[in-house]
């Protein structure tokens, strides 16, 4: 399982999930690595945070199926409206992760020369089953997308947490 970069301040770790439009992928993730970081007790030292790399969702909420996945699920999605990526984040975030191919080149045409290459990967590179593996976009297939997308989330962010947790200790 891959190790997640150190730090950029002691103590303190700041991760972005990111996909399209901010409504679907990256949000799910959101809410489930919130939920994780604050069971391991992690949630005074590691901030969550999503975004899209487009910006026609910006101010939305998450997509209604997206939303009800998680509610059914035991997890809160109501506080989530989308947000577009910033080239800020690259010197403020500890690791960012995208949800596809697709988006991670996109953060990488984005990227400036001094950002650091560690911290851009894949999502899934932390998923235990598949490695390196895309989270599938669920927009326009049926509620069974939903479901695949918050158990490939699920434990990937059971690795990830793991992680970071070792990275802030």
């Amino acid at each position: 399982m891959p190790s997640a970069p150190p730090p950029i301040l002691p103590g303190r770790y700041r991760v972005a999930l990111v996909c399209l439009g901010n409504i679907c992928r990256s949000p799910v993730a959101d809410v489930v690595l919130s939920a994780q970081v604050a069971e391991g007790g992690l949630d005074d030292r590691v901030e969550v945070v999503s975004a899209g790399t487009g910006d026609w969702h910006v101010g939305e909420p998450m997509d209604h199926r997206a939303a009800a996945t998680l509610t059914s699920a035991g997890y809160d999605a109501s506080r989530h409206r989308a947000q577009q990526y910033a080239v800020s984040w690259f010197s403020e975030c500890d690791l960012v992760l995208a949800m596809d191919g697709s988006n991670l080149a996109d953060l990488r045409a984005l990227a400036p020369d001094d950002a650091d290459p560690a911290r851009l990967r894949l999502f899934r590179d932390f998923d235990p089953d598949e490695p390196g593996g895309e989270v599938p976009d669920p927009y326009y297939g049926g509620p069974g997308g939903f479901t695949d997308v918050l158990e490939m989330v699920e434990r990937t962010c059971v690795a990830l947490t793991t992680a970071i947790a070792a990275a802030v200790s």
